[in-house]
């Protein structure tokens, strides 16, 4: 099955997605909601590639997951995304700052000390979380 990106409408074909493309959507798929992993967690998490790999694969392909819940390590919203991603973020009661006076666009940043996930699955009514990976 192909994935989109936020950016894009249209799907590349399924046979075009690397295999890392692959593992790192597994990742965001697996992310709670009310959670969050920096494109660096994911890498981290992966044991291998880095921030930058993870970012043009979410760039790329991944608008069929929850793209908004791997983030920048700053907190700031994805840009050109940001209404979409805080209305994600206000429906799964995701921690946000509020918006410093200053702040372009009065916008929120996330509140990583509070939003990260650990990949450690999520205590709870659920039962236990995601799953293991």
């Amino acid at each position: 099955m192909g994935r989109m990106s936020p950016q894009s409408e249209e799907p590349p074909a399924a046979e075009a997605l690397p295999e890392y493309a692959e593992r790192v959507l597994g990742v965001a798929e697996l992310i709670p909601p009310g959670r969050v992993m920096t494109y660096g967690d994911v890498a981290e998490w992966l044991g291998e590639g880095g921030p930058r790999q993870v970012g043009r694969v979410m760039a790329l392909y991944g608008g069929a997951v929850p793209w908004w819940r791997v983030v920048r390590a700053d907190g700031v919203l994805l840009p050109g995304h940001e209404q979409r991603a805080l209305a994600h973020y206000r429906d799964e009661g995701t921690p946000l700052r509020a918006a410093a006076r200053g702040a372009e666009g009065h916008l929120p940043r996330l509140r990583l000390a509070e939003a990260r996930w650990d990949g450690e699955p999520e205590p709870g009514p659920g039962g236990g979380g995601a799953g293991g990976a």
